[in-house]
């Protein structure tokens, strides 16, 4: 009898133009690549994976992709969030079950981070919707509402994410600890276009985390611990921090 076949996993990138705070930034060139180049140029890495794609809703972000040898795909550009943009893509994409969302900001997202969330959703097909966070070693870092805080039950699965402290520390003799949440999700491939065909939820909008969707709709994350952590590219100025970065890893 032969084996049966690895299920395949896809990678999709979202990348869009219309960045509020940073438009084009997709395009932005640190240490002498465009920023989706790196993000990119990450996934490459990944020894889990069986396809890679940037999502873009921008002909100037396909060609550059065409550029450097990746493949890209023309989307929608009313799509909501990068989650929609994905969702698009898989749909060409019939025979991978699994899809990572990796975010098109994030130059420095740890390969060993998305082969090991592949790794699970192949493994566990009833875990239908997987993230990642890591420790907070910051006091300050809890009270930041830019910060996403993330609690989970002891089989790993989420039970909650806000802006806000969480967990509150009331008796600091149980030794909580605090932990972020990093912006990369894999999703069973049914679940993926289950989770968009649902309208956004009461807690999504209030705290503007999309996730919320999934837990009001019954649905827990796996959430994978890391040490690896991604900074993203919101401005121009976070871009200079990660331009230092390649200086001083370069040198």
């Amino acid at each position: 009898m032969a084996a049966p076949e690895t299920p395949r996993t896809l990678v999709a990138i979202p990348a869009r133009w219309g960045s509020t705070r940073f438009p084009g930034k997709s395009l932005h060139l640190i240490a002498g690549k465009p920023l989706v180049q790196h993000v990119w140029e990450r996934c490459q890495q990944c020894r889990e994976i069986d396809e890679v794609i940037i999502a873009t809703d921008d002909i100037r972000i396909a060609e550059a992709a065409a550029s450097f040898g990746a493949k890209a795909v023309l989307t929608a550009m009313d799509h909501p969030s990068g989650t929609d943009r994905i969702a698009e893509v898989a749909r060409a994409f019939p025979d991978h079950r699994t899809i990572i969302n990796v975010q098109g900001d994030e130059p420095l997202i740890s390969p060993a981070l998305i082969d090991e969330l592949a790794l699970v959703l192949r493994r566990e097909p009833q875990v239908k919707m997987i993230t990642a966070a890591a420790p907070i070693h910051e006091d300050s870092q809890v009270a930041d509402p830019n910060i996403v805080k993330v609690v989970f039950d002891v089989n790993g699965d989420s039970l909650y994410f806000s802006r806000s402290p969480l967990p509150f520390v009331r008796s600091a003799e149980a030794g909580v600890r605090h932990y972020r949440h990093l912006g990369i999700y894999g999703f069973q491939r049914s679940f993926l276009f289950q989770f968009v065909s649902w309208p956004p939820s009461r807690l999504e909008q209030t705290e503007c985390l999309e996730q919320l969707r999934a837990l009001e709709n019954g649905t827990r994350l796996r959430v994978i611990i890391t040490d690896e952590l991604s900074p993203g590219v919101d401005t121009r100025e976070q871009a200079d921090a990660i331009e230092e970065h390649f200086k001083k890893h370069s040198t």
